[in-house]
């Protein structure tokens, strides 16, 4: 059975989560704005879930279609063949979104959503009452511009929860805009990379996990690893795959380090859950005292924004910093994303490139600058 699949993509993201799903072989990609859409049989729902770094979520899509009316919402909505996804005892919780649209309450547009299930399945099963005490089809009904898409959530919790990060620090950065950060840089396993505000490791964490080609999703369940309509056999053969494509001999040490030796003791205990603890290497140390024996590789960090007032004087004064510590690494690249408008100005020099990019609600600039090339042999 085929279905048409949506990856759900947070703002700046699209292209590369659209990238990732080619790589990994889907056909009849298409990237739009928020998400990017695929074709996938079952087992292809499970490597989605299990493989993509970057995306939020993935979703199966029911129906799309044009609503003006909550009239017309029902009607189409009950047309959609929802025989195929639900049995009787299924739960299926609605949930609404709507954007530009003449339809814009989220309460009847999941109500009247809602109905128009309950009334098709109750002419097809025969019965009156659903009692919804088996497991979860998370049933999204989004409208853009009047246009209505009617999906169902396969992953259940957010992909970016690993299941790595059993501790945390405040304000993280997201798994999934880590390995996206690391996949804009084009960083390559290959490559010797620090971060020197690592906080609780995740952008080190998501590097050694590529590097060691870890699935990101191996250590976690999903929703439709339980829907009736997916065979579990082929979650196993999936899982099975996973594991065996694990790289268990890298030669490459990737470093992160943290002012604070409480976000480096979280950093050590969630590399060792991700299994990861064997070429990451955590420490305490202050970007002042940043240096590396390294000829060539890349740094790549999250640093303070300072998004309360009082605290953006610290910020540029750290940025400031950083851009004297960092500038006698000429053949080494910079990554650096943060919501400082200004941080070209106090890092003291132009990137060559710059990405907008949203850490969580926050509006952020990824900043790249390029280190000199390495001769051809380091390179290659």
């Amino acid at each position: 059975m085929k279905f048409r699949c949506i990856a759900t993509a947070v703002f700046g993201m699209e292209a590369i989560v659209g990238q990732e799903i080619k790589d990994l072989g889907y056909e009849n990609v298409v990237v739009e704005n928020g998400r990017v859409l695929f074709d996938a049989d079952a087992l292809g729902v499970a490597k989605a879930n299990l493989w993509l770094r970057t995306a939020e979520r993935v979703y199966i899509m029911v129906g799309q279609f044009k609503a003006t009316t909550f009239e017309q919402l029902f009607d189409q909505i009950y047309k959609l063949p929802w025989e195929v996804y639900l049995h009787k005892e299924a739960t299926f919780p609605v949930n609404a979104k709507s954007v530009k649209s003449k339809l814009f309450s989220l309460s009847d547009i999941q109500s009247i959503s809602k109905r128009a299930i309950v009334k098709r399945l109750t002419n097809l099963y025969k019965v009156e009452w659903f009692k919804e005490t088996a497991e979860t089809y998370a049933i999204t009904v989004s409208i853009l511009k009047d246009e209505v898409t009617v999906a169902i959530d396969t992953s259940g919790k957010g992909l970016h929860k690993r299941g790595y990060r059993e501790l945390g620090n405040e304000a993280p950065l997201k798994e999934t805009l880590a390995a996206g950060l690391l996949l804009v840089s084009k960083w390559q396993p290959k490559i010797h990379l620090i971060d020197p505000f690592c906080g609780s490791g995740t952008i080190v964490i998501e590097a050694a996990m590529m590097a060691k080609n870890i699935a990101p999703g191996l250590n976690r369940n999903f929703d439709s690893e339980k829907w009736t309509f997916i065979p579990a056999d082929v979650w196993k053969v999936a899982k099975k795959e996973a594991f065996e494509s694990i790289k268990q001999d890298v030669d490459i040490l990737i470093e992160g380090y943290d002012i604070d030796k409480r976000s480096i003791g979280i950093a050590r205990h969630n590399a060792e859950v991700a299994g990861v603890d064997d070429i990451v290497h955590f420490q305490v140390r202050d970007v002042k005292d940043f240096s590396t024996k390294y000829q060539y590789g890349y740094i790549i960090c999250n640093p303070p924004y300072g998004e309360r007032l009082n605290e953006l004087e610290e910020v540029r004064k750290l940025y400031t910093l950083m851009g004297k510590v960092f500038a006698p690494y000429k053949t080494w690249s910079k990554y650096v994303i943060t919501s400082y408008e200004d941080f070209e100005k106090a890092f003291g020099s132009d990137a060559t490139k710059n990405r907008k990019l949203y850490n969580g609600r926050i509006k952020t600039y990824f900043y790249l600058y390029f280190g000199e090339k390495p001769p051809k042999k380091i390179a290659d």
